[in-house]
């Protein structure tokens, strides 16, 4: 062990030491996103210092935390007395060296999605995990959406029996003004690969069938449009779909659309042999569970065919708030799941374990998007996937 390690390896174990005693007191960088977290509502967590480089946005980071500590030096925010706790929502591009950097001065990261954007990039994440013992979160919100935090405590009773398809789809058009900034300048929105923000379906699909994703064929569609011909990326689709093989020899189709005439959605659809399970579709249709009458009765059907006895039941979907802290049960986006992320992060270290979705499950919902985008690039070439592992 050279010295360098050792006095990072003693920096990581200070950093935990320190969680442990007390509350964690975390530096949040990135004012859009990022000011729409809990950290100042969760019992075991302080906002201790806020950044970003642009005023109006340090500003609402600044007063929604009630954090009089502001930087817009990252590096500087790193080193601010007793900070062990870093928030980082930041342009995409950013999120690996930034959460890297976090964990190499002794600081456990939560990281908007994606992890990163490159196989490379994720496995230098996992790598420095490993080296630092800081701990790593991605916060997927699709992983604590109501549906899904049901869906899981169901497949893990039986429900479903055999899960054998999924599906799920991320639709948002009406993007581009996002991709220019104030001055008319590209922001990393611009072109940006759709299969390079998979996890609003992968972080549905992946925690209720427990397999990883691992081979895909893919599709890709784009117009020619000046930005699909311009961007950073050498992106061509606006959308793409993947059909991908799971670990257990299952299916799953997974669908990310910038540019499509259908509401935005992000949904998700699980078919057991026992039971399934169908979200609401943008054109209203409700949450419906699907379930194998247990007589096994055979029915008739309108043509005289038999067919099994299926029941339908709408689903009204609990908010799941009594997981949390009195405090905390407020609602918020992407299904209210922000204040089960916040306290999710809070209590992996405040108990010293891993995050849910910790730095092998985030490589699990993000490489399969990365693969898939080679594959619709490449013409829909079946590609392997590796798996890095759980725990």
């Amino acid at each position: 062990m050279t010295r360098r390690t050792a006095l990072g390896t003693l920096t990581a174990l200070a950093a935990q030491r320190t969680s442990a005693a007390g509350k964690v007191n975390i530096g949040i960088v990135g004012g859009g996103f990022g000011s729409s977290f809990q950290w100042h509502l969760d019992p075991g967590c302080m906002v201790a210092a806020v950044c970003d480089i642009r005023p109006d946005r340090l500003q609402r980071l600044s007063e929604v935390y009630r954090c009089g500590n502001t930087y817009k030096d990252y590096r500087a925010m790193l080193k601010h007395p007793g900070l062990n706790a870093v928030a980082v929502f930041t342009p995409a591009p950013l999120h690996a060296w930034m959460a890297m950097t976090a964990m190499k001065a002794g600081k456990h990261v939560i990281s908007a999605v994606p992890a990163g954007m490159t196989e490379e990039e994720l496995v230098e994440i996992l790598d420095t995990v490993k080296k630092t013992g800081m701990k790593y979160m991605m916060a997927e919100t699709s992983y604590y959406r109501p549906e899904i935090i049901t869906c899981r405590q169901w497949a893990r009773q039986g429900r479903f029996g055999t899960i054998f398809y999924s599906e799920a789809e991320y639709h948002h058009e009406g993007l581009l003004p996002l991709m220019y900034d104030d001055r008319g300048f590209p922001t990393w929105r611009h072109g940006f690969p759709p299969m390079h923000y998979p996890t609003h379906c992968t972080g549905l699909v992946i925690p209720v069938i427990n397999e990883r994703l691992v081979e895909v064929t893919a599709h890709g569609w784009g117009d020619g449009h000046e930005i699909l011909k311009t961007n950073q990326y050498k992106n061509p689709f606006w959308n793409t779909t993947g059909l991908f093989k799971t670990s257990g020899g299952h299916s799953t189709r997974i669908s990310v659309f910038w540019h499509v005439a259908a509401g935005g959605t992000e949904r998700g659809l699980f078919y057991g042999d026992r039971m399934s399970y169908i979200m609401q579709r943008p054109e209203g249709s409700p949450n419906v569970v699907f379930e194998i009458a247990k007589d096994g009765k055979t029915v008739l059907d309108e043509n005289g065919y038999p067919e099994g006895d299926v029941k339908r039941r709408e689903d009204k979907e609990p908010a799941h708030f009594d997981m949390l802290p009195e405090p905390m049960r407020v609602r918020s986006g992407h299904g209210n799941s922000h204040p089960f992320l916040t306290h999710e992060f809070v209590s992996a270290i405040a108990e010293d374990r891993q995050p849910a979705v910790n730095i092998r499950e985030a490589i699990a919902y993000t490489l399969p998007g990365i693969v898939a985008h080679q594959s619709a690039l490449r013409g829909g070439e079946t590609m392997k996937i590796r798996d890095y592992g759980t725990g």
